[in-house]
């Protein structure tokens, strides 16, 4: 799996090997590279100056397994949309171990609706890593389907924000960085930044309970704050399991519901 994003993405260029434990056979190869696109615009102006080149990463994640013979590659690469988001998470895992490791909190993850290019392909080793392929093929960009009534939501709340119209919540925050930690597979973080959003959130909902079923929603996250908390208190040891998972993911989900019920409510 290959894609192009504007921008650096934070590793130097080279090759990294993934492993899931210290000692294990390896899992995938991450290569970034860079190229250098001509920007673009829509119309020449002479008092223009030229417009520089902008930089694009070039990342590519690489299964370390390999196929048996070409025509079990050509039968995988008819399937290998499904196989992009799990390699997007390789590529996420590498670009949060590089924002730890440069102590980097402006460093991020990527989706694929970031990507300028994503390809699919096979190809030898040495091919692959250096952006060449046996065969391969681009798949359509991905786009946000989403009904226009609710696009318009969040631009309204995004032009009330700037405004002062409208204050964003510290639950907010907590509950988005709770979500991403949950959707990259970073179970524990998730459920120590789950336990900061719904104390957080407990108070500052609060201001909302006369919202038509804001109240039923609170008890509902109080009722949950034992659960919430024996699940941090498990992820701080280190022993979180499947069904603290499960706890996270259900009381996030309810926090979330909380959060779009108050925006929903709001006037602008």
């Amino acid at each position: 799996m290959q894609w192009e994003f504007p921008g650096r993405l934070g590793p130097d260029p080279g090759r990294y090997v993934v492993r899931r434990h210290a000692g294990d056979e390896a899992q995938q190869v991450v290569v970034i590279g860079g190229v250098e696109a001509p920007r673009r615009r829509r119309r020449a102006r002479p008092a223009e100056p030229d417009a520089k080149p902008v930089d694009v990463t070039r990342a590519t994640v690489i299964a370390a397994e390999p196929l048996a013979g070409e025509a079990a590659a050509e039968a995988w690469l008819e399937q290998a949309a499904g196989a992009v988001a799990p390699a997007l998470a390789v590529l996420n895992r590498a670009l949060h171990a590089r924002r730890i490791a440069a102590a980097d909190p402006y460093a991020v993850e990527v989706a694929a609706r970031d990507a300028i290019v994503t390809r699919v392909g096979y190809g030898t080793g040495e091919q692959v890593a250096e952006g060449r392929w046996t065969a391969a093929g681009e798949l359509p960009p991905e786009r946000a389907r989403i009904a226009r009534e609710a696009a318009l939501r969040p631009q309204e709340r995004f032009a009330a924000l700037l405004s002062a119209r409208d204050a964003a919540l510290a639950c907010e925050l907590l509950a988005l960085r709770a979500r991403l930690d949950l959707e990259q597979g970073r179970d524990r973080e998730a459920a120590l930044q789950l336990e900061a959003a719904l104390g957080a959130g407990l108070h500052e909902l609060d201001g909302w309970r006369e919202l038509d079923g804001m109240a039923e929603r609170l008890e509902e996250l109080r009722a949950l704050l034992d659960e919430v908390a024996a699940t941090a208190a498990a992820a701080r040891a280190g022993t979180l399991d499947d069904p603290g998972r499960g706890v996270v993911e259900r009381a996030l989900g309810r926090l979330e519901a909380a959060l779009r019920a108050r925006t929903a409510g709001a006037s602008f």
